[in-house]
């Protein structure tokens, strides 16, 4: 499962749309409806350390993971900027093993969706279980089936900066439930007139919810609640994105 070894360095400039201050508030703000306050989290898939940084500037102890190289180097440079100390690991979430357990697992901007082979998502809840202390919390977002059919779909996107640009290609297979993102991004070389191409492939799985609640629940889980995106509304059938929260079940 490879993605974003290309571009790390541009990644934030093309997801400024993201309000990732909201979402850190949103997750808080999750704990403190649910009546705790977690002091150990795993942000699993971590990219270049946007939730990652500000939950530790919180006093919180967080632990970044992700698969890329790239994006790993870009958060540590980002947290080093901004005074913080936070260990970051290079793994794939399929197969996590880490020295730590933790009391909440996060894994946001649908990383999950990114576990297109059969079995990789019930293998990635197993793994998160075994990280995380008893009736520890699992806080997620997932890409929906709408959103990849009736949004997204068969259509190109294209943002521009003043020196880099990207353009995105997508297609959406019904049969196999798999999204394909081809992105070209173009940025522009330092003191030269040229500008640096990087082609990537990106493919994502739409998941039906009674595929992830027989997951999590044989891994485990309590799943308490789905909501509609960063809101507390419940999740509708027109819900561009799904966030999850559940719960290990304590052991008799």
């Amino acid at each position: 499962m490879e993605a974003y070894e290309g571009f790390a360095s541009l990644y934030d400039v093309f997801m400024e749309e993201i309000d990732y201050p909201a979402w850190v508030q949103y997750i808080i703000d999750s704990w403190k409806k649910l009546g705790t306050n977690p002091e150990s989290v795993i942000d699993l898939g971590c990219g270049t350390g946007n939730i990652t940084i500000p939950l530790a500037k919180t006093g919180c102890s967080v632990i970044g993971v992700d698969i890329s190289q790239e994006m790993l180097a870009e958060a540590q440079r980002k947290a080093i900027s901004e005074g913080v100390s936070i260990p970051f690991f290079c793994q794939d979430m399929v197969e996590l093993e880490l020295p730590y357990q933790v009391d909440c697992v996060l894994s946001l901007c649908d990383c999950l969706n990114y576990l297109t082979e059969e079995g990789e998502l019930s293998a990635t809840f197993s793994a998160i279980r075994k990280h995380l202390n008893p009736q520890g919390l699992f806080l997620f977002d997932m890409n929906s089936e709408y959103k990849f059919k009736e949004v997204l779909g068969d259509k190109t996107y294209a943002a521009m900066t003043e020196d880099s640009a990207y353009f995105w290609e997508n297609s959406f297979d019904e049969e196999e439930r798999i999204n394909e993102y081809y992105v070209s991004f173009f940025k522009k070389q330092k003191d030269k007139e040229t500008y640096e191409r990087v082609e990537e492939y990106h493919y994502e799985r739409a998941f039906s919810m009674e595929e992830i609640e027989c997951c999590l629940a044989e891994n485990g889980f309590t799943l308490l609640n789905v909501f509609d995106g960063y809101s507390f509304e419940r999740a509708k059938a027109d819900s561009q994105r799904y966030f999850f929260v559940a719960q290990l079940k304590e052991e008799k």
